[in-house]
């Protein structure tokens, strides 16, 4: 019985290997191409990070740190038309965050720099810019990515785009949950904001969300003032 078993298992054996043969000889070149493919993408994305995309964030980095300079100079003092303009189109050996964000694509300084222009954008009034510019940014930083999301909220009230408006001033709320300071903050923004255009259910339901999520938060104080003026004095 063992001999046969093993003679069983040698026919077996032949047999598979005549089938991976046969297996291999109708696919070795899809097979050859397919693996050859997946190893030059891997291979290509290696060699593109480390020779084009880490040069490229270095010229970047270069590139934007005379309009970073002036625009972080301007939100300790204020803004202005002249100090805008630097910033988005640059000056005398610089150039500005709009060309950077376009020239500069799929870099960490051109999503920096789209961050930059929108919030020239908006504090000069071109709340269309702003938002597309700000639409462009994203971070892991979540103080950061609130305060985005907040600049677009606020270009869309501008524009009195209102749905658009509560639906960023609640994504600036969401952000980072954790975060009491950030999220009451703009819970209460968002409560106010759906107030005032007549949305009373959003209102309520956030408000009390503030009150029931945020209970220490210096929102949370005002909060029944605001329910009253809606009808809820629970």
């Amino acid at each position: 019985m063992a001999e046969t078993k093993v003679v069983g298992t040698t026919v077996e054996t032949h047999e598979a290997v005549a089938k991976a043969k046969d297996f291999w000889a109708k696919f070795s070149k899809p097979i050859i191409y397919v693996g050859s493919a997946v190893i030059l993408l891997v291979g290509g994305w290696i060699a593109y990070k480390s020779l084009i995309i880490a040069p490229k964030e270095a010229k970047a980095a270069d590139a934007i740190f005379p309009s970073e300079q002036i625009f972080d100079k301007m939100t300790q003092t204020g803004f202005t038309k002249d100090s805008i303009n630097l910033v988005l189109n640059g000056g005398p050996g610089f150039i500005g965050a709009l060309k950077i964000a376009k020239e500069y694509s799929g870099t960490g300084v051109a999503n920096t720099a789209n961050y930059i222009a929108g919030a020239c954008y908006l504090h000069n009034g071109d709340f269309a810019n702003a938002i597309n510019h700000l639409k462009e940014f994203s971070s892991n930083a979540t103080q950061v990515q609130t305060t985005a999301y907040s600049m677009i909220a606020d270009a869309n009230a501008e524009l009195n785009k209102n749905d658009e408006a509560l639906e960023y001033y609640k994504k600036a709320a969401s952000v980072n949950e954790k975060d009491e300071f950030m999220s009451a903050m703009y819970l209460f923004e968002a409560a106010k904001f759906a107030d005032k255009i007549g949305k009373s259910k959003d209102a309520i339901e956030l408000f009390q969300k503030l009150k029931a999520d945020y209970p220490k938060s210096s929102q949370a104080n005002e909060v029944d003032k605001y329910l009253a003026k809606l009808g809820v004095t629970n």
